[in-house]
């Protein structure tokens, strides 16, 4: 059974604090009289791990500093954009002040052209782990909390000239050509509207003769299960959502973000996984005068309210047993 949702107040203004733009904590809210099973992140057991997932600008990253800074323990970043080290701003890292207000983790550590994949994440964290810490992860990259919580595939690296012999594929073919080849169970399973993940399975594929399915179904103990932590997942009124990511894309260009990606110009790789940014590409033709800041802006808008939608619904389908906090 899924737990009920809680109202929490994060707040609708938007504030920009230094590189990172999001909603304000504020006060948790104590008007529990909407569900019959209330949850309050306050009392939050501080020995325990937390988990905390939540779509794009929903608030995330307030509350868990909050609970770092009340309760201690390590912020541990699970997006899978933060890890790069180009992208403080357009990826909404935490700021430095909240950096010196609590121990992060696993932020803009990752320099662009490295490779660094869910398995790679996912072992930086048993590090942590074994440290004795309390971990507070937070991020909306899905398939990092599911590994964590459900275990990850142990599934064997793919040779480069692989990866080499896709991306020319795609460019040639596009990303229909390859999710054609894909074992039917693999093509059911697989977020199929996510070029990264289709490349991915078909790699894997080609590599080992065993589809992507069929390696997941063989997957060991997760690292960090449901019952070890406090899972929450916060939910967000999706006009208040919508109107927010506005207004925070806005802010980040008054921030930084046109010299981040000016920065990475000179090698610059539409296809590489740190490219991936929502808002870099449009930047870029910006920058290249290909588009007016106008219609990069507008574009980057309705691009990360698309990908708030498809986290929402990757969260409804697949979160059910996670505490549900109401965002303000």
């Amino acid at each position: 059974m899924s737990a009920p949702p809680c109202p929490v107040a994060i707040g609708a203004q938007i504030v920009a604090n230094d590189a990172r733009v999001q909603p304000p904590l504020g006060a948790i809210a104590k008007n529990l009289s909407q569900t019959a099973d209330p949850f309050d992140p306050d009392r939050i057991d501080a020995a325990h791990h937390v988990l905390i997932a939540g779509p794009t600008a929903s608030g995330k990253s307030a509350l868990a500093l909050h609970l770092a800074t009340t309760q201690g323990g390590v912020v541990v970043n699970a997006d899978a954009l933060q890890v790069w080290s180009c992208w403080r701003v357009l990826s909404a890292r935490p700021s430095e002040a909240d950096e010196e207000a609590a121990p992060h983790a696993l932020y803009g550590h990752v320099a662009p052209g490295a490779d660094y994949s869910v398995g790679h994440w996912l072992r930086d964290v048993a590090g942590l782990l074994a440290t004795g810490q309390r971990l507070i992860v937070v991020g909306g990259t899905g398939l990092y909390l599911s590994a964590l919580t459900s275990g990850l595939a142990e599934i064997p690296q793919t040779p480069p000239e692989l990866r080499t012999k896709a991306t020319a594929r795609v460019q040639h073919e596009g990303f229909g050509a390859l999710l054609a080849e894909l074992d039917p169970a693999t093509a059911a399973r697989i977020d199929r509207q996510n070029p990264l993940r289709v490349q991915r399975a078909w790699e894997v594929q080609a590599a080992t003769g065993r589809g992507l399915a069929a390696w997941q179904d063989a997957t060991p103990a997760p690292l960090l299960p449901l019952a070890a932590c406090t899972p929450l997942l916060i939910e967000t009124d999706r006009d208040l959502l919508a109107a927010r990511i506005a207004t925070r894309f806005g802010a980040m260009l008054g921030s930084g973000a046109l010299e981040e990606v000016r920065a990475v110009l000179p090698f610059w790789n539409p296809t590489a996984p740190w490219a991936q940014a929502i808002g870099a590409r449009d930047i870029v033709a910006y920058l290249r005068d290909e588009m007016s800041l106008t219609g990069a802006t507008e574009a980057a808008v309705i691009a990360t309210q698309q990908y708030a939608k498809r986290q929402r619904t990757w969260f409804r389908g697949r979160m059910r047993d996670w505490h549900k906090i109401m965002g303000a």
